[in-house]
């Protein structure tokens, strides 16, 4: 067999694997490579060059800096914008200001973190206005698609073929460039949604919804007896508290009030130093009036940002955050005493009460001089300390957490620690893609660098944060691209497409190529899907004697037309449980975007970007 045919059946065998999603992707996308180097295609080098390709590392990066926005809860504040802004009663205000929220997230960080980030609120928004979910989140997904032609960094495929145009000498696209057609795809997108999407969408909920962690604080201190009664009072420059050892604390002369921890006034976690400085808090149970009288004879001060005895906002925060777990059986803790202020042997969170069969063990038992509570199975215990704590302690075997604290925070907790850093980077990063200072793999490299130096993720989070299926699927299918081009595959299949278009022209390639695009992209990855198409689209441009830039902007505005089926895409997929979805709801609203989205790829394309 010769080169070309070669190519050709591992094409074909790759896009059957593809469909019949009997095999995994990366496995799939490793195979073909392998099978090029196998047949004697390509070198070795080359079948596995396309993982140091600077266009998968800057994918890789990418994934990073979503990630530490949706943490540090950058994401959850924008969530709660739209909650707030939204209302009740229009349909037409949620959608549109849906629609425009994740198109620009999705602008920044992706359609996936984008789709992620922004689906449990929706659900939430969908339960608390009493709207069928399945008429929300199928608009989220699609305008989030419309959206990532709004950037550079909105799909990988924007990379791929910016990468391409500097490949073969036109160019690379702008930063922002891709808005040319992304605001008319978005703009055609809202309206058809708006106009035509509750006819064309079903009117179902969701049999899996995702949890709703926004009032999970209040839940939790109301079932432990928490939600008033909590005073956390700052030590002033003139407290007598100053350079007392926190033992040395007693409130037995304060009837009625209870000293849960000493915290320490900089990092929010159990004092560790051995004398209390100014700035450091008191945490206290009990009544108002004996709080007020301990504030004023000892010069505390209340937090102005709370309102007084609020347990909710004192004990959870930007800063701070609770945790339930439970002890397990055969747990290393059964046996154990503990009681309400003691600090864990970490040192860095508070047991802040303990439940048995749902409910709170008698406070005459649950003290210090008393014994303790002695741990059974089945217990449950809140913790307090640090968002930073909560997420390293709870790591461990000996108990079970309820609720993952990553999550709650992420829902939560708008602008929590790290926020301004997360948006600061987003921003640089944002400016030096927009000049062009950098290449793009060096400017999402030092964002995700800054990410990791400023504390906001560690290595391995970043490790965790990394889709490495996309990773996997865009290195390991680059070669196909590349012996496409070597072995004349494309120039062949170019000239078998220019042929069938015959006199009719350049709009007719571009047609062409959107149906070919359009078609795969409905069955495999859209990424897979480019790096198949992009060779054959550069080389019938050159055949025709034109410009490969509208040919390959009217490819990636094909590969972001994943609206038919909800394999297309994995943020399809992703909405199919929430939204109570069938396979054939998609293509229904999905049809017409595909249509609007051809009208702009060969009519509008070709205004911007001159054959």
């Amino acid at each position: 067999m010769s080169p070309i045919a070669y190519t050709g059946t591992i094409i074909a065998v790759a896009v059957i694997l593809f469909v019949s999603n009997r095999v995994p992707v990366v496995v799939v996308a490793m195979l073909t490579a392998l099978s090029l180097w196998a047949t004697g295609v390509l070198t070795l080098p080359q079948a596995l060059g396309g993982f140091g390709d600077p266009a998968v590392i800057f994918i890789a990066s990418l994934f990073v800096v979503s990630t530490g926005l949706e943490v540090t809860g950058v994401t959850a504040w924008a969530g709660q914008l739209l909650i707030t802004w939204a209302g009740e009663k229009s349909r037409t205000r949620l959608l549109l200001l849906t629609m425009s929220l994740v198109s620009v997230l999705t602008a920044l960080i992706s359609v996936n973190g984008a789709v992620a980030a922004l689906l449990p609120v929706v659900v939430v928004i969908a339960v608390r206005l009493k709207r069928h979910s399945s008429q929300l989140l199928m608009p989220l997904v699609f305008s989030a698609h419309a959206g990532s032609m709004l950037a550079l960094t909105g799909t990988p495929v924007n990379v791929l073929v910016s990468d391409a145009g500097s490949d073969v000498g036109v160019g690379a696209f702008g930063f922002f460039e891709f808005a040319l057609v992304g605001i008319p795809l978005l703009a055609g997108t809202m309206a058809i949604i708006v106009l035509f999407g509750q006819r064309l969408l079903p009117e179902r909920n969701g049999a899996t919804m995702p949890a709703d962690f926004s009032r999970h604080a209040k839940t939790l201190v109301e079932q432990y007896g928490l939600a008033s009664g909590v005073y956390q009072m700052r030590v002033r420059a003139s407290s007598p508290y100053i350079g007392m050892a926190p033992d040395a604390v007693d409130l037995t002369d304060h009837a009625g009030l209870q000293l849960v921890a000493i915290q320490d006034g900089d990092t929010a976690g159990p004092l560790r130093r051995t004398v209390i400085a100014e700035g450091d808090h008191l945490l206290a149970r009990g009544d108002a009036d004996a709080a007020a009288a301990l504030a004023a004879k000892m010069h505390l001060a209340f937090r102005e940002d709370t309102k007084l005895g609020q347990g909710e906002e004192t004990l959870f925060n930007q800063r701070s955050g609770l945790a339930e777990v439970v002890i397990p059986p055969r747990s290393g803790l059964i046996g154990q005493r503990v009681f309400p202020g003691m600090v864990t042997d970490s040192g860095d969170l508070i047991i802040l009460a303990v439940q048995r069969a749902g409910a709170e063990i008698a406070s005459a038992s649950a003290t210090k001089d008393s014994g303790g509570i002695l741990l059974q199975a089945g217990d449950t215990m809140l913790l307090q300390g640090t968002w930073k704590a909560l997420d390293v302690r709870l790591d461990d075997p000996d108990v079970l957490v309820v609720s993952s604290p990553e999550m709650v925070r992420r829902q939560a907790v708008p602008m929590g620690p790290g926020a301004k850093q997360a948006v600061a980077i987003l921003i640089a990063m944002v400016l030096l893609l927009a000049t062009g200072v950098v290449p793009p793999a060096v400017a999402g490299l030092l964002a995700a660098g800054a990410i990791i130096l400023s504390g906001i993720m560690s290595v391995e989070q970043s490790y965790r944060a990394i889709s490495w299926t996309t990773v996997i699927l865009v290195g390991a299918m680059m070669p196909l691209s590349t012996a496409m081009v070597e072995t004349g595959a494309a120039k062949l299949m170019a000239e078998h497409l220019v042929r069938i278009v015959g006199d009719a022209g350049p709009l007719a390639l571009l047609a062409g190529l959107f149906v070919l695009t359009a078609i795969m992209g409905q069955l495999i990855s859209n990424t897979a899907t480019a790096l198949i198409v992009i060779p054959i689209g550069v080389a019938a441009a050159a055949s025709m004697g034109i410009s490969p830039r509208p040919v390959l902007m009217s490819t990636a505005v094909a590969a972001a037309g994943a609206f038919l089926t909800p394999i297309a895409t994995p943020t399809n997929l992703m909405v199919m449980g929430p939204g109570g979805y069938m396979f054939s709801d998609y293509w229904k609203l999905g049809l017409p975007l595909l249509i609007w989205f051809f009208l702009v790829a060969v009519f509008i394309v070709p205004l911007i970007w001159r054959f």
